[in-house]
């Protein structure tokens, strides 16, 4: 979450007239994230959220996150829900952004995730890939293999002013993923971009899956190799085997890998480091001036890849190479 563009009282007290959430008390902009303008929106009738949608989240795709988000909390998952105004519409426009009002989950995210969080991760991600198989609307995933190679030309002529030999890194990365990026495994509708900071706790029990804007279809393993990364390294940059195990067994346990999708995975945890490297870069680069925004460091992503390089196999996250440990 973060804030790029500011909200003027009148302006929102026009836009919450639409709705029947009570007189606001206060807002504040929320400064953590990268890609939409947030603010916490506390009113006579509660708390919620209050999203300006920018930069790289369409407008069109808005109706498949939001509707993502009812359908999975139908499907008993815990996720934020879209406050619908009078006129039962989710979408308006605020200060020239599309906007929605989104429920307020209780929980805080992570800082130091342990044991038991990394195994809530599991669950819950699998749990959306099986909630997703009846879910009737698609979206591509932009930032997918195919897309990796604009980002790497936005960013390649400065990439070297970050670290000597970056540019070089990424380049032999792309044209390795390109060449080898998995075709045939099972896909369906991944959140995409489930890091600590988007997953809310209550102690060790998951109180809510939040920020959808990266939901898409994909390949499922995908998913699974995102969190890897975002979730089973330590603050000194060692990969944490204990982690990567309870998360590996907790998704298996709801939905089992496949072997091929297992014979991919390091692959794909490849491929997710880069994207993150990719997109970090881009935004490290180009923050826009008088933003309320805190860039995440690209570098934290050369040093997963690096690792992610280096895996042969299941074996070294932790599982049995033939299938996840009961």
């Amino acid at each position: 979450m973060a804030v790029y563009t500011d909200v003027a009282a009148d302006e929102l007290a026009e836009f919450l007239a639409a709705y029947d959430v009570g007189e606001v008390l206060s807002y504040k902009g929320i400064a953590e994230g990268v890609e939409n303008s947030n603010f916490l929106l506390h009113t006579s009738a509660g708390s919620f959220f209050l999203t300006l949608y920018e930069r790289r989240v369409a407008r069109g795709d808005l109706p498949f996150f939001l509707g993502l988000m009812t359908h999975l909390a139908s499907h008993g998952i815990s996720c934020p829900q879209p406050v619908k105004m009078r006129s039962g519409a989710t979408l308006g426009t605020l200060a020239g952004r599309p906007a929605a009002i989104i429920e307020f989950l209780e929980g805080v995210w992570p800082r130091k995730p342990n044991v038991a969080h990394c195994a809530a991760v599991g669950q819950v991600l699998a749990k959306v890939h099986l909630a997703g198989r009846d879910f009737p609307m698609k979206r591509a995933n932009a930032l997918s293999v195919s897309g990796w190679r604009p980002l790497f030309e936005q960013a390649a002529s400065r990439a070297d002013t970050l670290q000597h030999g970056l540019r070089q890194l990424m380049s032999d990365e792309l044209d390795h993923l390109e060449k080898a990026w998995p075709k045939h495994l099972p896909e369906g509708v991944i959140h995409a971009d489930a890091f600590p900071d988007n997953v809310l706790f209550l102690g060790d029990r998951l109180s809510g899956l939040i920020d959808f804007y990266f939901a898409c279809n994909d390949i499922l393993a995908y998913d699974v190799a995102i969190c890897l990364n975002a979730w089973c390294f330590e603050s000194d940059h060692s990969f944490n085997v204990t982690k990567a195990r309870a998360f590996l067994n907790a998704y298996g346990r709801e939905r089992k890998l496949s072997g091929p999708e297992e014979a991919a995975l390091p692959l794909l945890a490849r491929g997710a480091a880069l994207r993150f490297l990719l997109t970090r870069l881009v935004d490290f680069l180009n923050v826009p001036p008088g933003a309320l925004v805190r860039p995440k460091d690209p570098l934290e992503y050369v040093r997963k890849l690096r690792f992610q390089q280096g895996v042969s196999s299941m074996r070294d996250y932790g599982v049995a190479a033939a299938g996840l440990l009961a």
